[in-house]
């Protein structure tokens, strides 16, 4: 299974936020410090807010936090939420044309192997994947001065 770089910049973007607390953190800085295109966490940003994430704050000294805390957002729901189709294999979608597909037992692997992957995501939280012992090493390596981060509070 593999997620896309969508769903791996939405866990990106929660991630960096989870270390800020409640201070407001710009798509450029995001996008500065994780090396990637500012129009991409654009989009990303969007649906993380739409979807209750994050809040958005507008304006010169706007920028993004999270809105829930990081014990609150399970991994499985954000996977299920920002992947556009976790169908592994065409015989899991609605234009299946596989010509095997009436006696191929595949597909109950590939699902019971889909079912394992997310519910091993259901078991976590950001939280979970942000710990404090892992903090500072994340702060370090995102460059995040300590002063702005939530771990230093």
């Amino acid at each position: 299974m593999r997620i896309t770089g969508y769903t791996d910049y939405s866990l990106r973007v929660l991630i960096y936020l989870s270390l800020q607390g409640d201070r407001l953190a710009t798509i450029q800085e995001v996008a500065d410090r994780y090396g990637i295109s500012k129009n991409h966490l654009m989009k990303v940003v969007h649906q993380l807010t739409r979807k209750g994430y994050l809040d958005s704050v507008r304006g010169k000294k706007g920028g993004i936090r999270l809105r829930l805390s990081p014990s609150e957002i399970n991994l499985g729901v954000l996977v299920r939420e920002m992947e556009p189709d976790l169908n592994l294999v065409e015989c899991f979608g609605p234009d299946n044309t596989c010509v095997i597909s009436p006696v191929c037992s595949l597909k109950g692997v590939l699902g019971e192997a889909l079912n394992a992957f997310l519910a091993t995501l259901d078991r976590y939280t950001l939280a979970d994947i942000v710990t404090e012992g892992d903090a500072p090493q994340l702060i370090r390596l995102l460059n995040i001065p300590v002063e702005e981060s939530a771990a230093a509070e």
